[in-house]
């Protein structure tokens, strides 16, 4: 019988405890923080710049002021997402299973198996860094 070794994907699940949730929170809140930044650092620099090609040229100028107010837009965005999910990091049940990510991995295929199972249905599950189960297709 033929098998091949194929590329997948692994699910990520973390059980939630009070350590992974002040982690989580902790993570958000730097996150959030670090926009603010970007968007405080974007502010102040492009004052300067747009001072400066207003001088020389008024449509130039106009057409830089909004491209930098959709990339300040597109940072105010990311940073409510952020705080959304800061919000909701807060209301986790301790003991539920929070989804955290991916990994790629390796299965074997071989003549018979069930193609979709064997490459969408694995995770690990961890609690606070620990394995605790595989589940596999």
């Amino acid at each position: 019988m033929s098998s091949i070794t194929v590329k997948r994907s692994i699910g990520i699940q973390v059980i939630v405890t009070e350590k992974f949730k002040e982690e989580l929170q902790q993570e958000l809140q730097d996150a959030a923080d670090e926009t603010q930044r970007r968007v405080d650092r974007m502010e102040f620099q492009s004052r300067r710049f747009l001072a400066d090609l207003q001088s020389a040229d008024l449509t130039q100028a106009m057409n830089a002021r909004r491209q930098i107010e959709a990339e300040k837009r597109r940072h105010e965005a990311l940073k409510q997402d952020i705080l959304r999910q800061l919000a909701e990091a807060d209301k986790l049940d301790l003991g539920s299973e929070y989804p955290r990510g991916t990994m790629e991995g390796f299965v074997e295929v071989a003549e018979g198996d069930d193609l979709l199972k064997k490459l969408t249905e694995s995770q690990i599950v961890i609690k606070d860094g620990v394995v605790q189960e595989i589940r596999e297709s």
